[in-house]
């Protein structure tokens, strides 16, 4: 897909937000969403091959609900999503499936927040 310049990119992120359910997104606590050109080291998992690392799409780096307790709340900076429109852009041929592959990063990561792992994802279809 070409490029595509960033107020597109910012729609298609708030189109997918939005497409959110309203009663899930309240529940979000202390998550902040970002948007990067490309994932850097502190993103990519050292383990994984430099071809899968370059593919990352987008990222929750912080401690899911499920996780926290008392300590968590003593001044924790705010759990982050981070998607990254080069991957995303690259894999997508059009504008079309660039909506349809926010959205599906958008609720994966957003997923992660919540508790929910990779495996279960892919179970419920949003690997």
């Amino acid at each position: 897909m070409e490029a595509v310049d960033d107020a597109t990119f910012e729609t298609v992120v708030h189109e997918a937000l939005d497409a959110v359910p309203e009663q899930l997104m309240r529940m979000a606590d202390n998550l902040a969403i970002f948007v990067e050109d490309e994932p850097t080291e502190e993103h990519l998992d050292p383990t994984l091959p430099p071809e899968e690392a370059a593919d990352l799409l987008g990222i929750y780096l912080g401690t899911p609900l499920t996780e926290r307790d008392a300590w968590w709340a003593a001044g924790s900076l705010p759990d982050r999503v981070v998607l990254f429109r080069g991957p995303l852009t690259r894999m997508c041929e059009d504008l079309d499936e660039l909506r349809e592959e926010v959205a599906i990063t958008v609720v994966h990561e957003i997923a992660h927040h919540f508790g929910i792992d990779d495996a279960r994802l892919h179970a419920l279809g949003w690997g």
